[in-house]
């Protein structure tokens, strides 16, 4: 199912025939060393610059030892003659297989920055699209005070550069190897070779290992790739609730080329936020990865195998999903349709009962009592909201606000909702959208 929707870049990533040709290289490099250290003659290298990977030969050697490495090593070694001898010399099989993890991570990584990237740009450009659009904000599910409906994209677009950065950061604890022997003592190769192996690779040399990459690195990893997905399934919910029928100021793209054409075997009319619902359940599949990468930091002494067989999953389906995920969620961000009719509806809903607290502090400036002022707007409100009255009617007419003699235009002003839109360019200047 995953390999119908994810990208082929990030497929290729974590393919076999990828895992197999880094490993091969990883052992060339090592190789290479060797030659430098004056180890292995350049008439040997010559020959062992030209090893293969059979995938036949590792298979029929797989069956027998049941190894990966030394089923990989034989494999290579069927059409080399003597000089066969160097390949995995003084290394063990981590040295290979973590150094090659870390390249499928950081290549992993540099995919995923991509579409963020480009989902931040998405976002940036709907945020400036609707920048002077007013709409109604809500919490906990009721209006409360009007807003830009820009902001909405504004706010995801920070949120998802500040993922930008984090994921920035794992990268770079992510991209070491390591070429250090049995245990991490160096004793059957010397550290120059490590050095010189990840200088060829684009790697740092891990500062201290055992007998493999310490795993908080990964696990690092996989809460990053969670978090970010936090944020996917946190923009996705909001989608979700706006494209409920009774709010419908937003629409996931529907019946456009690559996207959901039908929204129900039995119902013909529905359109659902399915696209929405699975990043959502995406989303919580991947959080559920970071116990299982926090679980394999702790191994048994120098190391156990415990961490590999769950890594085989979690590392590669963690990259493959949040990589879906994003893309999927540009094209919802950059494709969907916003129904300003209805989001224009929805801030009159409630007959001016949004600019209570506009109404309750004027009367506090004019120096009625706060808690006094409180109880006459809620009063009105509830007039208003019960009974279908318009709360400025309700307000201009009671006594103890004509009492506090407030200047009519004044009173007339406090329902206008360009007055909450007069910071938004320096919100949005702040968060860098310009």
């Amino acid at each position: 199912m995953i390999d119908r929707y994810t990208r082929p870049a990030m497929r290729k990533i974590w393919s076999d025939e990828q895992t197999f040709e880094l490993w091969l290289r990883i052992e060339i490099a090592a190789c290479e060393a060797w030659a430098k250290e004056g180890v292995i003659s350049s008439e040997e290298m010559a020959s062992i610059r030209q090893a293969k990977f059979n995938k036949e030969a590792y298979d029929k050697w797989f069956d027998t030892t049941k190894h990966d490495v030394i089923s990989f090593i034989r494999a290579i070694s069927e059409d080399l003659g003597k000089e066969k001898r160097w390949i995995h010399y003084g290394l063990t099989s981590s040295d290979i297989k973590d150094t090659a993890l870390s390249i499928q991570l950081k290549d992993s990584c540099l995919l995923l920055l991509d579409g963020l990237n480009t989902l931040a740009l998405s976002l940036k450009k709907r945020a400036i699209e609707f920048k002077y659009l007013p709409s109604i904000g809500r919490s906990h599910g009721v209006h409360a005070e009007p807003m830009s409906f820009g902001l909405k994209f504004a706010l995801w677009f920070s949120e998802i550069n500040r993922q930008i950065t984090r994921l920035e950061l794992v990268k770079n604890h992510i991209s070491v190897g390591m070429l250090s022997g049995p245990v991490g003592t160096f004793s059957s190769v010397p550290p120059t070779i490590e050095n010189t192996v990840c200088e060829e690779l684009g790697l740092k040399p891990a500062l201290i290992s055992n007998q493999i990459i310490q795993r908080d690195r990964h696990a690092s990893y996989v809460q990053c790739l969670a978090l970010i997905a936090a944020t996917m399934e946190k923009i996705s919910t909001e989608i979700r609730t706006l494209q409920r029928t009774e709010i419908r100021e937003i629409e996931e793209p529907f019946g456009q080329d690559g996207y959901v054409s039908k929204g129900s075997s039995s119902m013909p009319h529905k359109r659902n936020p399915e696209l929405s619902e699975r990043i959502c359940g995406i989303s919580r599949l991947l959080r559920g990865y970071v116990i299982t990468a926090l679980d394999n930091v702790a191994l048994w002494n120098e190391r156990d195998i415990s961490h590999s067989s769950s890594e085989r999953v979690i590392l590669p389906e963690s990259s493959l999903y949040l990589d879906y995920i994003i893309d999927l969620l540009n094209g919802i961000i950059s494709k969907m349709t916003v129904n300003e009719q209805n989001i224009h509806k929805n801030l009159n809903l409630t007959q001016g009962l949004i600019f209570s607290p506009r109404v309750m502090l004027k009367l506090v400036e004019s120096g009625m009592d706060r808690e006094m002022a409180y109880d006459i707007v809620q009063k009105h409100s509830k007039n208003a909201w019960e009974n279908e009255k318009k709360l400025k009617d309700l307000v201009l007419s009671d006594k103890n606000v004509i009492s506090m003699n407030i200047n009519p235009k004044e009173l007339d002003e406090l329902f206008d909702y360009e007055f909450f839109l007069r910071y938004v360019d320096k919100i949005f200047n702040r968060a860098n959208i310009v």
